[in-house]
This record gives C-alpha cells, structure tokens and sequence, in this order.
C-alpha cells in the first residue's frame, strides 16, 4: 500500500484488495474532513445528551419557537434530478456483493446501500462495501457464488444507487486521524464520494446519500456543511449531491422543516424510519412512565404516534417539493409455505396501500420478491411518478399527536420474543451479519434497540404482563435462561454451540438491565467486533 498521509494510521488488517480504495487521496480527504468537522460533531452529540437528561426529568419534544419563521415560510427545496423523480419502489440492505447484484437488479426503482443499520461494522465489511460500489460505477459488478458456482452480474437497467453512511454517533475505530477517531458517518461519506462521485454525475446519476438517526437540524447543518466542503473539493457545482433524511428518531419529527431547510440545495426527500422511530420513542420517555408502549406487534402504523409522524412527515414534504418516502416492509416470502407467503404478501399489500393511498411517493421493501407486490400497489394507485401534489392540507399535528402512545396489551410472549429476537440478532451481527432473517421478518439494528428499550422501560417500571405477572429482574432472568433453550432447538446444537450466542447475552443482559440507559446497544457491541 501507498504511503499514508500525514497523521493517518489505520489500525486494521489491509488486504491486497483493500489498496484501491484505500488510496492517500481518499484518505487525505477523509482526514480533511474530520479536522474541519468532528469538532462540531462531537458538541452536537454533547447537545443530544443534555437533551436527554431534560426528557428524563420530564421535559417534553415540542416544536422549536425560534424556528417558527423558518416553518411558516414559503420557501421550497432546489431541483431534484430526472432520476429520483420515480422512487414507487426502494429496496435497502447491506453491502455484500451479492445482496447488491441481486437488489440492483430486483426490478425497484432506487437501492438503498447500507453502511448502517443492517450492515454489521467489521473492517472487512465497511472495506468491501466501499470496493462494491466503485465496481457498481466502473461496471465490474459480478459474483460467483463459492458454494453453487452460480454467477452473478448486473444488468443493464440497475436500481439507482443511494447510501447510507452510519450515523454522527458511530466510529470508525480502525482509522485515526491526528491520533483521534475517526467519524463512522464521515469515513463512510469521504471514501464512498470520493470514489465514485464523477463517475456517477458522468453516467447520468449522482452522489446520492440517505442520513440516519439525526435529532436535530442543527445535525442537518452539519451534513450540508460537509457536502458544500466535499464538492468544492473535488469541483463539483453545489447541490450535485442529493440526500434523503431518515426520520427515525422523535426529536427530528419536531424539525422535519427545518431539516429540509439546511438541506434545501441537496433535498431529495424525507423518509419515514418506523423501527428506528419506535425505538427513539421508547429511548426519549424510557424514563417516563406516561409513555409505556405495548407490545411491538401493536404499535403500528395506522395509529398513535405513528400514524401522526407519517402524515405530517408527507404534510411537510410536499409543501417543500421533497418526496416523502414511506417505510420498510420486513416481510420475508416464505417459498416452502403457500399459507404463511400469502399472509406475509397480504400484509405487505396492505401497508403499501395504506401508505399510497395516504400521498406517500413510494416504499421501501427488504427483499428482492416483495418488489413486484409492492410496485403493483403503488401502480395501481400512483400513476404519476409521484405524488407531489397531494398536499395533506387536511392534516394537523401538533405535540399532542406525535406523543400519543398506542393502546395495547404487554404480554408474556412478547416479552419473551424480544428475548429472543434480540439476543438471535446480536449473534449475528457479532458475527458479521446485520440483516437477519429471524421469524419471517427481515430484522435490523432496531431490533435489537427495541427488544432491549422495551425491556429496560418494563423492567424499570414493574410492568404488569397481560398474564398477571410483574416485571422483575427475576423473571427477566429466568425467561432469558428459558428462552435460550427454545433459541438452542432453533438454530440447532451445532449452530448454537459454534456461535456467538454467550457474548450476546450476556450485552443483552447488560443493556436491558443497566442502571442508566444506555443510547446505543451497537456502541458497546462495536468493542466486541474489533
């Protein structure tokens, strides 16, 4: 490998493979990066922890007063490209190469890349992530599977390539830069805009970005000061990159239009994050007990907080000219059981018809065979490209709204599930794997968050189960050691036995029990996977 520049060391196995996006330059502008702007990043993050400590003592989210002119005007966002004026269909999931041949190629109309949430952060996976796109844009994209010898290649009319770089919380610890770490969020964003920005507006697309679990505007600002720096580094005229933003946390649900405003000259739309929403919900009242939620099969949504967050989400959108994308379908086909596929399709359906019929512009699925369910929905009631002239007048939502908690029932079995769900998805993604098929249900980080938050808040609160039984840490205990035997008949002996399963209770244990709560269940776990 090149010699490194000045005050980079990377702390990491380098492969031979690795060289090519590992370059001085990316690297020089990576280093720049974070010396410009992870100072800011940093006291942004201090002012999510004061503003935690406010909801613990039972301060509220509400709207911002001094934004208010910036909610009341009549501004709207910059042009979006020819490109991303059709998103009827998204499908998201990590960076192994396969998973991208096979969604580039699943018939939506934008993939979704992701460095985050389903993607587990080993060195190995964020390297090969990155050498996955630029061989999308230098046209290299194929893959022989090593067990089947079946071939893999990209077609000819692929998705259109967006990605999601971590979020500002999450390092990269393998890269230092002056001795300190760097940013996941802006390792991510330099090596991927570096690469492959060019190459992309020269073939008729562009640096297209999503922006995970931001809580404020202020975070917003951030992001737009970094792709202003970016493209003046590498000369490309402003607003060549177009961003989506992921409202998946309940403070930015309260500055979606300011949001939109520091992004205006990189705005491609809003996207609704429902399993990141769900668990910032639970984190900002896990303190509170006025705002314990039900089981997670019950909190859906058509109701609450949910279906308040979605309609204002759209509301707001459209009157800025932004699309508002709606949320993931987890569903996963189940090919060996015609009852239990139909169940899955017509539940997807029925999201998606919900979602359309609400003014939505399009939808995320997770698995190349819900494509064509939900492109038919979407067809049938979006026949435009999309939907940017509903306006949802007809909505008004205020802080009661966004803070309404569902009505439901905490049962014994969906504390158990979250056991068990939750200790299954940090196995694997101790090993490597973020997106996990567990329970006919594509699972991702959020799975894990709510599992644990959920159990953190009953457990701190005494919960009364729908079977009688109060919430202790001795039943917590006792389900936990029941549960791993049901998880062991699962997976097998020999799987169970050659797993990572000891360490992922014993995180899980420690979250879901700790006296404070903790923000991110990944951070700790990130320790383990160095």
């Amino acid at each position: 490998m090149a010699k490194l520049p000045a005050s980079v060391t990377l702390k990491a196995q380098m492969l031979p493979e690795y060289a090519r996006i590992l370059t001085p330059a990316a690297l020089a502008l990576v280093a720049e990066l974070h010396r410009r702007f992870d100072g800011e990043r940093l006291r942004l993050l201090g002012l999510r922890e004061s503003r935690a400590k406010r909801f613990n003592k039972g301060e509220l989210p509400d709207f911002l007063p001094e934004t208010k002119s910036i909610r009341d005007g009549s501004w709207v966002v910059a042009p979006i490209p020819a490109d991303l004026q059709d998103r009827r269909v998204e499908i998201t999931g990590p960076t192994d190469r396969k998973m991208v041949i096979n969604a580039l190629n699943s018939g939506a109309r934008v993939f979704m890349t992701d460095f985050e949430d389903s993607n587990s952060p080993t060195w190995d996976n964020m390297i090969r992530g990155q050498i996955n796109l630029n061989d999308r844009w230098s046209g290299a994209m194929e893959h022989v599977d090593a067990e089947t010898g079946k071939r893999y290649i990209m077609g000819k009319k692929p998705a259109v390539l967006t990605v999601r770089p971590r979020g500002w919380h999450l390092p990269e610890s393998h890269v230092l830069v002056d001795g300190k770490t760097v940013s996941g969020a802006l390792f991510d964003f330099g090596l991927c805009f570096f690469h492959n920005a060019k190459t992309a507006i020269a073939q008729g697309s562009g640096p297209y970005f999503y922006l995970p679990k931001m809580e404020s505007h202020l975070e917003a600002r951030l992001w737009n000061s970094v792709f202003v720096f970016a493209q003046s580094y590498l000369g490309l005229p402003l607003g060549s990159i177009k961003a989506t933003v992921l409202i998946e946390t309940l403070p930015a649900a309260f500055e979606m239009d300011e949001i939109i405003y520091e992004l205006r000259e990189h705005m491609a739309g809003l996207n609704c994050g429902r399993w990141d929403y769900i668990f910032s919900f639970i984190k900002t009242f896990a303190s509170n007990r006025n705002y314990i939620l039900p089981d997670r099969s019950q909190v859906v949504m058509s109701k609450a907080f949910l279906a308040a967050y979605s309609a204002l989400l759209i509301k707001t959108c459209h009157r800025r000219q932004a699309f508002a994308m709606g949320g993931m379908a987890a569903q996963i086909p189940n090919r060996k059981d015609y009852l239990a596929n139909e169940a899955a399709l017509d539940k997807v359906r029925a999201d998606k018809e919900s979602e359309a019929r609400n003014g939505h512009d399009g939808t995320w699925v997770a698995h190349p065979d819900l494509v064509p369910v939900a492109m038919r929905v979407f067809n049938e009631m979006m026949p435009t490209p999309n939907q940017l002239y509903v306006r949802r007048d007809d909505v008004v939502v205020g802080q009661k709204q966004l803070l309404a908690v569902h009505k439901g029932t905490k049962t014994e079995a969906g504390f158990r599930e979250n056991i068990r769900v939750g200790v299954r998805y940090l196995e694997s993604w101790l090993r490597g794997r973020g997106a996990v098929p567990i329970y006919n249900l594509m699972e991702d980080a959020a799975t894990a968050e709510i599992s644990r938050s959920q159990i953190w808040q009953w457990l701190k609160f005494g919960a009364a189960l729908d079977t009688g039984t109060k919430v202790t840490r001795k039943f917590f205990d006792t389900c936990v050691t029941e549960e791993m035997k049901q998880v062991r008949k699962e997976v097998g002996d020999e799987a169970y036995a050659n797993g990572r399963f000891k360490e992922a209770v014993s995180i899980f244990k420690a979250m879901s029990t700790s006296k404070n709560f903790e923000t991110f269940l990944t951070l700790p776990a990130y320790k383990r996977i160095l």
